[in-house]
């Protein structure tokens, strides 16, 4: 019989067997599920009543290539998955996977969508917690309901997604906030802790600084995900230009140009707003055609000159032609991106 490291610590192993027997237990379901592909739609699953009224039962379709990321998150992002995919590898090894993640960054720029493909490449529902049903003004009853999101995440592996976390993993010194939402986060940090690593909690925030310091240790896994750079954008736009099938009137250079300083959702939308007019023009519009007309409109978007402090205009953003666009330039500036962990020193 195979003997635990620490002799004694009998919890430590009744958590690791029921782990086995859990993860056992989802690769029958996931096995199950793939003989009968076609049958349940994407992101339908049955959850008890008393889950189901707690959580968003969200789809999943993205995986891991269909994101631009900066090679340093997509890194990280693909040693986390692999940890997870080889858990009974380090279960041999009296170890576990990593489980809990937290994502920063702007809006729009793929939290979600990140969150999204780790529950699509590990095949695993993605339960988007609701707050207005979790947080209650009543004494206790927002623990109570951690508690079952908890208790169910224990016994059916699966991911659940805290979206804007600052709302309830709030710093608890600040004099400020409400002694009920001090109890919910002194619950959740109690709840993450029993937590076993064959279910995954991914946290997403826009503002980390609003974040209780014992909460930032509980997260195994922290990434930033800024705004795209010019690598992403260029990343992007060769993507763009290859599934179109035919050139667009303008080069890498002049959509990064008019891209820059974009959130990645702003990107998305602007790209889908060309396959739109492409698919309703029936023809009529060739990709070239389609592009400018989309860009005349967002310019003036774009475009739009703020003023400063001060009152003085700032200047517009650069617009890119069709005479620059037939140009080629072999000599790219490569971009250089942040090195250093924003996210380093917190606790």
């Amino acid at each position: 019989m195979a003997q635990p490291n620490l002799r004694g610590d009998r919890s430590a192993l009744q958590r690791t067997m029921n782990a086995i027997l859990t993860e056992a237990r989802a690769k029958g379901l996931r096995e199950v599920g793939s003989s009968a592909q076609g049958v349940t739609a994407p992101g339908t699953h049955l959850l008890p009543d008393r889950i189901a009224e707690l959580v968003f039962d969200v789809p999943t379709r993205r995986r891991l290539d269909d994101l631009v990321l900066p090679p340093s998150v997509r890194e990280h992002v693909g040693e986390f998955l692999y940890e997870y995919m080889h858990s009974s590898l380090l279960r041999q090894h009296s170890l576990e996977p990593r489980h809990t993640a937290l994502l920063v960054g702007p809006p729009g720029n793929g939290k979600t969508s990140l969150a999204e493909v780790i529950a699509t490449e590990l095949s695993l529902p993605l339960l988007s917690v609701r707050y207005d049903a979790v947080v209650d003004s009543f004494l206790g009853e927002t623990a109570n309901r951690l508690r079952k999101l908890i208790d169910y995440a224990s016994l059916n592996p699966c991911i659940l997604f805290f979206d804007e976390f600052d709302a309830v993993g709030k710093e608890r010194g600040d004099v400020q906030e409400t002694g009920e939402i001090k109890r919910v986060v002194s619950s959740l940090l109690t709840q993450l802790d029993r937590l076993p690593s064959h279910s995954i909690v991914v946290c997403a925030t826009n503002h980390p600084e609003l974040l209780d310091r014992a909460v930032w240790r509980r997260f195994e896994l922290k990434l930033e995900l800024p705004l795209p750079g010019p690598i992403e954008l260029s990343k992007w736009f060769e993507n763009f230009e290859k599934s179109l099938g035919a050139p667009i009137g303008i080069s890498a250079s002049d959509f990064v140009d008019c891209m820059t300083g974009e959130s990645m959702s702003e990107v998305e939308a602007f790209t889908l707003d060309i396959r739109r007019k492409l698919v309703l023009s029936k023809g009529a519009l060739t990709p070239e055609m389609a592009i400018h007309e989309v860009l005349s409109r967002w310019q003036k978007r774009l475009t739009r000159q703020e003023l400063d402090t001060n009152g003085r205009k700032l200047s517009a953003r650069k617009t890119p032609t069709r005479t620059s666009a037939q140009k080629t330039s072999k000599s790219k500036k490569k971009a250089v991106l942040p090195e250093q962990d924003l996210l380093s020193g917190s606790e």
